[in-house]
């Protein structure tokens, strides 16, 4: 007689996945590309079928960046509401893909348009993730100024998410630019103050010291290898955490 392999048990409950603009434009480099919206939403599915609640937060770089527009000469606070704008874009149509997977969702925005998504309230989004439905927060935090990486660390912070999944093109982070230095090593583990201290790309200064302050791990990890969602929700070692005040620990 066969036995039925043992399903491994999810070691996060709640997530915070956090996805850049730029992501949903694929190899194009701008707008959305419905392939790229497909997989995501394939891959969302995975680990809410595990039992996993998800949240999600989304740029809007792949439509409107708003320091880029800032630097041209544009008001930063205009050019931030509408890259806010370009994020309840995005989230839209994330909904829809997810939606088409078969997902139950809700899209909750900073900034209010109750013709096309919820205002934010963090107690109905909590109940939304009790339910199993995905939330995407839009619009970052409402206000100009601040990015949607420190919109990621606000929102986890606020619905009691036990980690922020920081979607990259890279497999982590690494002591060296590995695309130069071929002896450059991942980093496995990190310290928030590490990433502080050396400036490092991961999210930026202000959602870094968030997490830092409420002890919330990010997972920095490669978007483009298919898996590594379910991977990180179960446990495994993918990527790269930050986390704690640690040494650097290498990939052994």
């Amino acid at each position: 007689m066969s036995l039925q392999p043992t399903a491994i048990a999810p070691v996060y409950r709640r997530i915070l996945l956090k996805l850049s603009g730029e992501a949903l434009a694929g190899e194009q480099g701008y707008g959305i590309d419905p392939d790229v919206l497909i997989r995501i939403a394939a891959e969302v599915k995975e680990v809410i079928d595990l039992g996993v609640q998800v949240a999600i937060v989304i740029g809007g770089g792949n439509i409107f960046r708003g320091i880029a527009a800032s630097a041209g000469g544009m008001d930063r606070a205009t050019a931030d509401y509408m890259g806010m704008l370009a994020t309840v874009i995005n989230a839209l149509a994330l909904q829809d893909a997810l939606e088409k997977a078969g997902l139950q969702t809700r899209v909750q925005s900073a900034i209010e348009m109750r013709a096309l998504c919820e205002p934010y309230i963090r107690r109905r989004a909590i109940r939304h993730l009790e339910k199993n439905r995905v939330v995407i927060f839009a619009a970052g935090t409402g206000n100009p100024f601040f990015t949607t990486d420190t919109a990621a660390a606000l929102r986890a912070v606020e619905i009691g998410a036990e980690l922020i999944l920081k979607a990259t093109k890279v497999d982590g982070i690494y002591s060296d630019d590995p695309m130069r230095n071929a002896e450059a090593e991942r980093l496995r583990r990190v310290s928030y103050i590490y990433v502080l201290n050396r400036g490092l790309k991961v999210m930026d200064a202000t959602a870094i010291s968030l997490c830092m302050d409420n002890k919330l791990p990010i997972a920095i990890f490669d978007l483009g290898k298919r898996g590594n969602i379910r991977r990180i929700v179960n446990g495994e070692s993918v990527g790269s955490i930050v986390a704690g005040n640690d040494d650097p620990q290498t990939v052994g």
